[in-house]
C-alpha cells in the first residue's frame, strides 16, 4: 500500500539530537508489514525531543494509537498546550514576535534576559502535574526562547535553570502559526506523559513499534548540550536502557533505536556494540547542526539498533 500523504508537522521546538536527517534511513528500517500496508496500530517514543519522526510517520502514514513520553517537564507542558490551547499559544507568540520584531538589537537582547530570567524565576513555583492557563503562557516563553537563544540549544545548569545566551537572529520566527496548526492537528488521539522512559513498558505490546532516541552518550568532553536536563542521563542510564530494549524484546515489540555513535571518536569504543550484541546494529551517515562548538557539527555515523530484520 503506498503511504498517505498529508500536511507534515515539523518539530516546533529546535532540539539537540534531533532526527530531521535520519528520517529516511530510520522509515526504510521500519518492519516490512508497516511499509507495505501503510500503517502503525500502536507507536510508542519513550524519548520524544523533538518528535521529529513521530511528525513524519503521522503525515505518512496511518498511526492507529501514539504514546508519547519524556522526562522533561517543559517540553511535555508544551506539547500538552499544543494539543489543547494551541491558538491561545498563538496569540502570545504573535504578540511577543511582534513586539521583539520592533526592537533595536540591544532592545532585543535584554527583552531576552529578561524574560529568561522570568521563565527561570517561575520553575519552582510552577505545578507540572496540574494542566492551568499559566502553562500557556510559559510554553510561549520556553518557544521564544528556544526560537531567539544561541544555535536554538535547550540547556538547563546543574541547578535547573535554562542558561542558554542570547542568539542574534535577524528576524526570527517566534509564532510558526502554519506549523502550530498542523502539530496540534497530530497530537489529536495521543497520550502525552511526562515520565521515566520505563514506563513507556505500560504501552508496550506484541507488535508495538517502539522508537528510543535517548539523550546520547557525548561524543567527547566537550558534548554536554545533550543535558537537558539537571540529572542529565549518563552511561549508567544507557545501561538501563539496554536492559529495558532486552525486556521489550520478550513482548514481541518493534524496536528502532538510535544513539551517537562512540567510534566517531574513538574507534576501539565498543560500549554500545557491547550492550546490544545480540541485535542488528548499522551504523549510517548523519549530520548534526546544534552543537555549541562550531567542530561538532557536520557529518558524522550514528548507530540504529533493531530487534528485527
Amino acid at each position: 500500500m503506498t503511504p498517505k500523504i498529508n500536511p507534515k508537522a515539523r518539530p516546533f521546538l529546535k532540539w539537540a539530537g534531533g532526527k530531521t536527517q535520519l528520517l529516511l534511513e530510520l522509515e526504510k528500517r521500519l518492519p516490512s508489514q508497516i511499509l507495505d500496508e501503510g500503517v502503525i496500530p500502536r507507536y510508542v517514543e519513550p524519548f520524544l525531543g523533538g518528535g521529529a519522526l513521530f511528525f513524519y510517520l503521522k503525515s505518512q502514514y496511518t498511526v492507529e494509537e501514539s504514546f508519547l513520553l519524556d522526562a522533561n517537564p517543559e517540553l511535555i507542558m508544551a506539547y500538552q498546550v499544543i494539543q489543547d490551547d494551541h491558538r491561545d499559544l498563538v496569540d502570545i507568540l504573535r504578540e511577543m514576535e511582534t513586539d521583539h520584531g520592533e526592537m533595536t538589537e540591544e532592545e532585543r537582547k535584554d527583552n531576552y534576559y529578561q524574560i529568561r530570567d522570568r521563565y527561570n524565576g517561575q520553575m519552582a513555583d510552577t505545578d507540572y502535574q496540574n494542566y492551568s492557563p499559566e502553562w500557556v503562557k510559559r510554553s510561549a516563553y520556553l518557544i521564544f526562547l528556544n526560537k531567539t537563544g544561541y544555535n536554538g540549544l535547550f540547556r538547563l545548569n546543574k541547578s535547573g535553570r535554562y542558561n542558554v545566551p542570547f542568539g542574534r537572529y535577524r528576524n526570527p520566527t517566534i509564532c510558526d502559526e502554519a506549523n502550530l496548526q498542523l502539530v496540534h492537528e497530530a497530537l489529536q488521539k495521543t497520550e502525552l506523559l511526562c515520565a521515566d522512559f520505563t514506563q513507556a513498558g505500560e504501552f508496550i505490546q506484541k507488535g508495538t513499534v517502539v522508537y528510543m532516541d535517548p539523550p546520547y552518550r557525548p561524543l567527547n568532553s566537550t558534548s554536554h548540550f545533550t543535558d537537558y536536563s539537571a540529572s542529565g542521563f549518563g552511561e549508567e542510564d544507557q545501561k538501563r536502557l539496554a536492559r529495558f530494549y532486552q525486556d521489550m524484546d520478550q513482548w514481541g515489540s518493534y524496536l528502532l533505536l538510535s544513539n551517537s555513535d562512540p567510534k566517531n571518536e574513538n574507534p576501539d569504543d565498543e560500549f554500545f556494540d557491547k550492550l546490544y550484541q545480540d541485535y542488528h546494529i548499522e551504523r549510517v551517515a548523519a549530520k548534526r547542526n546544534i552543537n555549541s562548538d562550531k567542530w561538532g557539527r557536520g557529518i558524522i555515523n550514528e548507530l540504529i539498533v533493531r530487534n528485527y530484520f
